[in-house]
């Protein structure tokens, strides 16, 4: 098994490994470790989708997921925060995103696994187009790097 580490990349072409990202964030002085893992699903709003192309500028991408992972590191008070998130073409029931947290208890982990997901997906330049069964695409809204502008 592929131990994960801090130099490996948060933002991967190939499948994710919840295995290989546990096993690269272990921690004796740990007792909780909460995971979240992010699937391709096979509807969206109404509306069959056959499958995701996920695109990202990955240098901003990755380079912003780390900060990120300090971020709740430090507002959560846990040692371990890790984001992996996968680009190019996925289908149903791929992993897309795998997020880990260990915490000396379950509280804290809990809470910094569903922060770190929540950051990533509001605040790291990563795009989901969504294809459909009649051969069309859409984006899905979801990266706000910038505040709209009031009306």
């Amino acid at each position: 098994m592929t131990r994960a580490s801090a130099a490996e990349p948060r933002i991967q072409e190939g499948l994710l490994s919840l295995d290989a990202l546990i096993a690269g964030t272990e921690r004796p002085d740990c007792g909780a470790l909460a995971t979240f893992v992010g699937t391709v699903r096979d509807h969206n709003e109404g509306r069959a989708v056959t499958h995701l192309v996920y695109s990202a500028h990955v240098p901003v991408a990755d380079k912003l997921i780390r900060a990120i992972e300090l971020e709740v590191q430090e507002a959560h008070g846990v040692p371990v925060c890790r984001v992996v998130h996968r680009v190019g073409r996925l289908d149903i029931g791929d992993a897309a995103i795998i997020a880990v947290a260990r915490a000396p208890h379950r509280a804290e982990a809990f809470d910094a696994a569903r922060a770190v997901v929540e950051a990533v997906k509001h605040r790291v330049p990563i795009w989901k187009e969504e294809f459909f069964p009649d051969g069309t695409s859409e984006f899905v809204a979801g990266c706000s790097l910038v505040e709209e502008p009031d009306a």
